[in-house]
C-alpha cells in the first residue's frame, strides 16, 4: 500500500504473459480553469489483454470517464494529457486528429450511456452502420449492407431488416443500445469502451444486454473498459476491477478479491453503499434467490393445470385483499385508487392513450408503498394521478379521503398542499435563478401559510431536517452537488407538512453513496414525520429498503401486490419472478447463481 492506493496482484489469469490490448502508464488529465490546471486523472496504471473486462469504477467526478476518453483524444481544448497509451504495443497518445480517426471506429469503439444522443435521429439505423463500416473499409454499399444486416442479427435484434431501416426514435430503449452496439462492432473493434452501457435501462434490459456483451466478449474476444458506478454490473462481468477516488485509482485486482477482501477505505464504503435486494433498513435478509430458483424448479418441471389455477388464486386472493381493505377503511386511506384507468389526452392527431386501466391500491398513514415496473409500465402515470397532473378516465382517485377524479381547479388547489412530490432530476426541478431559501419558501408564500420571519424560520428548520447548512439559503442550485440539491427538493417537497409524499425516481441520478444516504435521510424524515408515500421506482433494490408494501405493474396493470415479504419471498407472478431475477447482485459469486435461474426462468417459456 502506498500513498492510500492498494495494488492486488492479478492470480490465476492465464492470459499475462500476453501483449496487452491495452496498456495504460502513468496517465494524467488535467483541465484548464481560470488559468489554472486542475488534475482531473493522476499516474494512472492499468492493462487489458483479448477477451477480458476490466471495470473501472468510481463516483461523478473520480475521473473515470475523463481518463477513459483521454484515451480517444476526445477531450475539450481546455484539457491536456501525459503519460502513455499503447494499443496493441502502438503508442496513441498525443497522435494527430487524422490518425486517431482512423483508429476511432476501427480499432477501438465506444459504447455511450445514451443511445439517443449518440446516433444521429435523422438517418435510419442501417444509414449510420453503412456509414461507420464504408469510413473504415474499402468495400460498396451492398456488402456494407450485408455486414450491417450480419451485425444487427449478432446483437441479437428480433427483426434485423426492420431494425435497419427504422429511425433511432422507433426502437426501444434496448433495441437502440443493440443498434448502437452493432454499429461500434461494425469494424471488429479490438478494444471496446463501454461507458455507462446500461445505466439508462429498465432491470430486465440491462440483463439482456449484459447477457449480450458477454455473448459478444466471448465470440470476438475483443477487451472490454466497462466505466460505470452500478456495482451489480460490474459483478456481472467484469474480470478485473480499478477503484477510482478524485483522479487516483485506489485499489485495483480481480473482480472477486475486490468484492470478497475490499482493502481500500473507500472501496469499502464504496461497497456498503450498495442497497442489497433481500435485506431492509432493519437488517433481516430474505433469501429472494431461493424463492426464484422454487420457480424456476417448478416452471421446468412442468406446471399442470391445477398449479396455474392456484397461483391465479392467490394472486387475485392478493389484489381482492388490498381492493377490501381500501374500501373497508376508505376514510383512513392517505391515497386510493378503485378501478382507476388513466388516459393520455388526444394532440392533434396522436389519438388518446390509455395508460393504466383498472388499478386498485391504497396508502395509509405512516406507509410506504414501492410502486415498480419498467418503462411503460403506468407507475409514473399514476404518480402523476395523485397530484393532479392526469385526468382520471375512469374508477375513483381519493387524495386524503377527497375525490379527486372530476375536482375543479380550485379544488385541486387545495388538495395539492397535502401533497409533495420529489422528481428525479434535482437540477431541473429547482428554479436556476432562485435562491435556495426561495425555492423551498416559494409553496408556504403562495399558500399564505407564513411570510415575513415567520417564513424565514420555516425555512431554516427544513434546512435542519434535511441536515443542510442553514447559509445554504442564499445560494444557487448550481452551487450545489446533485446530493444536495435533491436534499433541497425534499425540504421543498416537505414544506406544506403533506399527509403523502410521491417520490418519483428521487435517487437514480444519483452516485451509490449520496443515494444511500438520500434514502436513509427520507426513511429518517418519513418515520419522524409519519407521512404516506408513494415511492416510484424501477429500482427493486432501493424500493425493497424503503417500502412497507410492493405493488408490481406491467403494461399498465397492476399485476401484484403485498408485503415485501410476500412479493420477495412467494413472488405469484411470472412476471413480478423475471422481475426479480433480472436485478444484478454486488456479487460475482452470487451474480452468478442469480444469472443462472434467470436462464432457467426464460428457459421455461416465462412472459
Amino acid at each position: 500500500m502506498t500513498d492510500g492506493i492498494v495494488e492486488i496482484p492479478e492470480s490465476g489469469d492465464d492470459r499475462r504473459d500476453e501483449t496487452p490490448v491495452l496498456e495504460v502508464t502513468d496517465l494524467s488529465v488535467d483541465y484548464g480553469v481560470e488559468k489554472e490546471w486542475i488534475p482531473a486523472a493522476i499516474d494512472l496504471n492499468y492493462n487489458v489483454r483479448s477477451g477480458e473486462v476490466l471495470a473501472i469504477v468510481g463516483e461523478s467526478g473520480s475521473g473515470k470517464s475523463a481518463s477513459s476518453m483521454a484515451l480517444l483524444g476526445l477531450l475539450p481544448e481546455n484539457s491536456r494529457t501525459s503519460g502513455s497509451v499503447k494499443l496493441n504495443g502502438r503508442e496513441i497518445l498525443g497522435l494527430s486528429g487524422s490518425k486517431l480517426r482512423e483508429i476511432r471506429g476501427s480499432d477501438v469503439a465506444v459504447i455511450f450511456q445514451e443511445p439517443m444522443t449518440a446516433m444521429n435521429p435523422v438517418y435510419t439505423v442501417g444509414y449510420q452502420i453503412i456509414e461507420t463500416i464504408r469510413l473504415h473499409n474499402a468495400i460498396s454499399p451492398q456488402e456494407a449492407k450485408e455486414r450491417a444486416l450480419k451485425m444487427l442479427d449478432l446483437v441479437e435484434l428480433p427483426d434485423p431488416e426492420k431494425a435497419f431501416q427504422s429511425y433511432p426514435h422507433q426502437l426501444s430503449g434496448g433495441q437502440r443500445q443493440r443498434a448502437m452496439i452493432a454499429q461500434s462492432l461494425s469494424c471488429d473493434p479490438k478494444l471496446l469502451i463501454a461507458d455507462e452501457p446500461t445505466t439508462a435501462l429498465d432491470v430486465t434490459v440491462q440483463a439482456e444486454i449484459l447477457d449480450l456483451m458477454r455473448n459478444l466478449r466471448n465470440k470476438l474476444d475483443s477487451a472490454i473498459v466497462l466505466i460505470t458506478h452500478d456495482m451489480g454490473v460490474v459483478a456481472d462481468l467484469s474480470d478485473k476491477m480499478a477503484v477510482m477516488q478524485k483522479g487516483l485509482i485506489v485499489e485495483s485486482g480481480t473482480a472477486d478479491q475486490i468484492f470478497n477482501n475490499p482493502r481500500h477505505e473507500y472501496t469499502q464504503k464504496l461497497l456498503s453503499a450498495v442497497p442489497h435486494l433481500g435485506q431492509s433498513a432493519e437488517g433481516d435478509e430474505i433469501d429472494v434467490s431461493a424463492a426464484l430458483a422454487a420457480a424456476a424448479h417448478a416452471e421446468l418441471q412442468g406446471v399442470d393445470q391445477e398449479e396455474m389455477r392456484r397461483r391465479e388464486e392467490e394472486n387475485q386472493r392478493r389484489l381482492e385483499e388490498a381492493q377490501q381493505e381500501t374500501q373497508h377503511d376508505a376514510e383512513k386511506a392517505v391515497l386510493e385508487l378503485r378501478d382507476v384507468a388513466i388516459e393520455y389526452p388526444k394532440q392533434g392527431r396522436v389519438p388518446a392513450f390509455r395508460a393504466v386501466e383498472g388499478a386498485n391500491l391504497s396508502i395509509y398513514p405512516g406507509e410506504v408503498l414501492g410502486l415498480v415496473g419498467e418503462s411503460g409500465s403506468g407507475k409514473t402515470t399514476i404518480g402523476r394521478a395523485a397530484v393532479g397532473l392526469l385526468p382520471v378516465a375512469d374508477g375513483s382517485l381519493k387524495v386524503t379521503g377527497e375525490e379527486i377524479s372530476h375536482a375543479s381547479r380550485k379544488q385541486l388547489f387545495r388538495l395539492r398542499r397535502g401533497v409533495g412530490m420529489v422528481f428525479q432530476d434535482p437540477s431541473s426541478s429547482l428554479n436556476p435563478r432562485l435562491p435556495l431559501g426561495e425555492s423551498i419558501g416559494e409553496p408556504m408564500y403562495l399558500a399564505k401559510v407564513a411570510k415575513g420571519p415567520a417564513l424565514q424560520k420555516k425555512i431554516e428548520n427544513l434546512l435542519d431536517q434535511v441536515q443542510l447548512p442553514r447559509d445554504y439559503r442564499n445560494r444557487f442550485p448550481h452551487e450545489l452537488s446533485g446530493g444536495q440539491k435533491q436534499r433541497v427538493g425534499i425540504a421543498r417537497a416537505l414544506s406544506l407538512e403533506p399527509k403523502l409524499l410521491v417520490a418519483d425516481e428521487p435517487t437514480s441520478a444519483l452516485d451509490v453513496s449520496v443515494q444511500a444516504t438520500v434514502l436513509e435521510l427520507l426513511q429518517n424524515l418519513q418515520q419522524e414525520l409519519g407521512f404516506a408515500a408513494l415511492f416510484v421506482t424501477h429500482d427493486l433494490a432501493v424500493v425493497d429498503l424503503m417500502s412497507h408494501r410492493i405493488c408490481v405493474m406491467r403494461r399498465g396493470r397492476i399485476v401484484e401486490q403485498g408485503t415485501r415479504d410476500q412479493i420477495l419471498r412467494n413472488p405469484q407472478d411470472p412476471y413480478t419472478q423475471r422481475l426479480l431475477a433480472a436485478v444484478p447482485l454486488p456479487d460475482p459469486e452470487k451474480q452468478q447463481e442469480r444469472r443462472e435461474l434467470r436462464a432457467q426462468l426464460l428457459a421455461s417459456g416465462m412472459e
